[in-house]
């Protein structure tokens, strides 16, 4: 009886052992089988980040290089190499028209012949041919309500613009006084105009449309190139059409007889501020930041207001003074011309 009792203890024994074996097999190749599939899982992310990776560079490899699209500006980017440069001025050229490049150019304070200066344009996503919609000037000044004509130039962001009764009437590029001969600043009045003048600098340099602010000094506005950097000898150079505009806008002074002294002076200028020289273009920041080269209302109207008082002064002296030549050559007009001497 003992003998069969231990048989079966040994033989139950052996089942349990069988039994726990078995289960760490199933454990272990459920715990593969989880492995397994982990590992699949994860390798199928990875194929799948590795596609999108590979999709977003083949995208981004399929837009036209020379364009890069970041919101309300944009970058047209050339390269060096010359024939590349040629080809992609090309597209440029099919891609706007005259009207809308001459305003890229404008924005970029370039003009036509310069253009070939450029490594990047500044492009706005909507191109508006008559600059207004992207000027760094507030478009109404309160400060100038009372002012007929005036104009300003900004050094820092190498614009101009003018303002008829404190409302922005029109804006554009200019190119100033290189580092080594800046533009006088400060406020000064419209003197002589010449259709073509030619520079004291040098005789060879035709100055279109010149319009002297800085009679002592010999500066005014006028056509010239703009290369898209500060590159004057000390006058403020406009693109032709802007310097026609201005030369037909601006009121010149009005001189005593004999022309030694001055009876009323002409349109205000104001030029002020200084170049950022050596640092990044202005007009470059607009493709991080659409108002970088905005100036407000309360940094124009702070500069204006203490030469408010001066500048309503010179222009009721001067609306007296045409007044009065105006009322002088009526009078002239209207006297009986001398009898003429009959032969006997």
């Amino acid at each position: 009886m003992k003998n069969i009792f231990v048989k079966k203890s040994f033989l139950y024994t052996i089942f349990i052992v069988f039994m726990l074996v078995s289960c760490k097999k199933e454990i272990e190749k459920i715990s593969d089988t989880i492995k397994d599939t982990t590992s699949s899982i994860t390798e199928t992310e990875e194929a799948e980040k590795d596609s999108v990776k590979k999709d977003s560079v083949i995208q981004k490899e399929s837009m036209p290089p020379a364009m890069q699209e970041d919101g309300f500006y944009n970058a047209f980017i050339f390269p060096k190499d010359k024939k590349l440069k040629d080809s992609l001025f090309g597209i440029f050229n099919k891609k706007y028209t005259e009207k809308e490049r001459y305003a890229i150019y404008a924005l970029n304070r370039l003009d036509a012949k310069n253009k070939w200066n450029a490594d990047t344009l500044v492009v706005p996503a909507k191109i508006d041919t008559t600059l207004m919609e992207y000027s760094p000037f507030p478009m109404q000044l309160d400060v100038l309500s009372p002012v007929k004509k005036f104009v300003v130039f900004s050094y820092p962001i190498q614009a101009y613009g003018v303002y008829s009764n404190g409302t922005l009437v029109k804006w554009g590029p200019t190119s100033m006084g290189k580092k080594a001969a800046k533009t006088k600043t400060g406020l000064t009045f419209a003197n002589w105009k010449k259709k073509l003048a030619i520079s004291t600098v040098s005789s060879e340099w035709k100055l279109p449309y010149n319009f002297n602010i800085f009679n002592t000094d010999g500066i005014g506005w006028h056509q010239y190139d703009l290369p898209g950097y500060p590159a004057s000898h000390s006058c403020l150079r406009l693109l032709l059409k802007d310097a026609q505009w201005l030369y037909g806008y601006a009121d010149t002074w009005v001189l005593n007889p004999g022309g030694a002294t001055t009876k009323a002076k002409g349109t205000a200028v104001l030029v002020y501020g200084d170049y950022g020289w050596g640092k990044r273009k202005p007009w470059r920041k607009l493709l991080n930041d659409p108002n970088a080269n905005s100036v407000s209302v309360e940094e124009m109207t702070k500069m204006i207001e203490p030469n408010i008082e001066k500048i309503l002064k010179e222009q009721d002296n001067r609306e007296k003074v045409v007044d009065s030549i105006k009322a002088a050559k009526a009078i002239l007009e209207q006297m009986p011309e001398d009898p003429k001497t009959q032969a006997p």
